[in-house]
């Protein structure tokens, strides 16, 4: 670690030996965690790491894949081997913002009088699944969005805080898209992760066939419990980034802007509206939880080049002309990231 004192931003703490200890900790409960949700969960193994990443770094993910990609069985999953408590809500055109959040009902009291009690809604959990989230209206999705960013409810004045660590995975149909309200992008900017489940191969469909119509699945270790994970989100805070990593993040994100002067000519065609502010904390944070999933006690320039696309995709609005050439926003933070050059100032 020595050689790398001087490339470590002022301010910025190196690691104590009881937080490098936490951090070999960790790699091996994430490896077990792997090896864990693979007993009942066929190949994803990088979807596993984005969303342990999200858990470690404080975030939410969108996840983006056709149905029957098990995205359900997987999220429930790896709720039970973090011993937290899973929500699944399926959002539909008639779901209101109490049908997530809660409401008082009014309900006979001990002394005889009637008085409203407030019941808990399926937010209320640890990790919340929503499911298709833009299917429901606009009020609907904004009562979730609130409970993400704020970590608490208002409901009727009232004003109910969420139990920590508090996780929201929001999944969305590529397909369908017909009587669907889709989020707009100051609501996209408060996912941290955009996770996109691919078909599995032929191998691992016929595993899927053999594991799923056979037995019951087993129970799952549970590896780690809130408040451990409470502990490694802090201490995943705490890993130092080198100076020249916080340059290429920013760097990065300014060059998705059409309208800034260090954006590529080819972009400036392609893009409407470039990532914002949001983006560079998400990428340092993200690359902060895949270095320390990773078992390294500082943050690498592969981390924050990996975190760039699932941070990016869904931040960069893409303009006709793309859409004409059938151009991703994908594709385009693919070119970004290899364009840029992390040495440059």
């Amino acid at each position: 670690m020595n050689q790398h004192h001087s490339a470590v931003t002022e301010g910025e703490k190196l690691l104590t030996d009881s937080d490098v200890h936490a951090i070999d900790r960790l790699q091996e409960t994430f490896d077990g965690l792997k090896a864990e949700l693979a007993r009942v969960i066929v190949g994803q193994r990088d979807v596993v790491e984005k969303l342990c990443i999200c858990l470690f770094a404080r975030g939410h993910a969108l996840l983006m894949g056709v149905p029957g990609l098990a995205k359900t069985l997987l999220v429930s999953k790896l709720a039970e081997t973090l011993s937290l408590q899973f929500s699944r809500i399926q959002f539909t055109p008639d779901l209101m913002p109490m049908d997530i959040t809660g409401t008082d009902i009014l309900q006979d009291s001990v002394a005889g009088r009637r008085e409203f009690q407030f019941i808990h809604g399926p937010v209320f959990a640890n990790i919340v699944l929503a499911d298709e989230i833009n299917r429901a209206p606009p009020k609907t999705q904004a009562a979730l969005l609130e409970a993400m960013q704020e970590y608490r409810v208002t409901t009727l004045g009232k004003t109910f805080q969420l139990d920590a660590p508090f996780l929201v995975l929001a999944t969305q149909n590529p397909v369908e898209q017909e009587g669907t309200y889709p989020l707009p992008e100051a609501q996209l900017d408060r996912f941290m992760y955009l996770i996109e489940l691919d078909y599995p191969s032929e191998s691992e469909e016929i595993e899927i066939a053999r594991t799923t119509t056979g037995q019951a699945f087993p129970a799952l270790r549970h590896l780690l419990s809130g408040p451990q994970i409470l502990a490694d989100q802090e201490l995943v805070r705490r890993i130092p980034v080198p100076d020249h990593i916080y340059r290429f993040a920013a760097r990065l994100v300014r060059r998705t802007r059409p309208q800034d002067p260090t954006a590529p000519p080819w972009l400036t065609p392609l893009v409407s509206w470039g990532a914002g502010p949001r983006a560079v904390q998400n990428i340092i944070l993200a690359g902060k939880a895949r270095a320390a999933l990773a078992g390294s006690y500082m943050v690498r320039l592969e981390d924050v080049q990996a975190a760039a696309e699932p941070v990016l995709t869904h931040r960069v609005i893409t303009t006709f002309a793309a859409q004409a050439e059938r151009l991703h926003a994908r594709d385009i933070v693919k070119r970004l990231v290899s364009e840029t050059d992390p040495d440059a100032m």
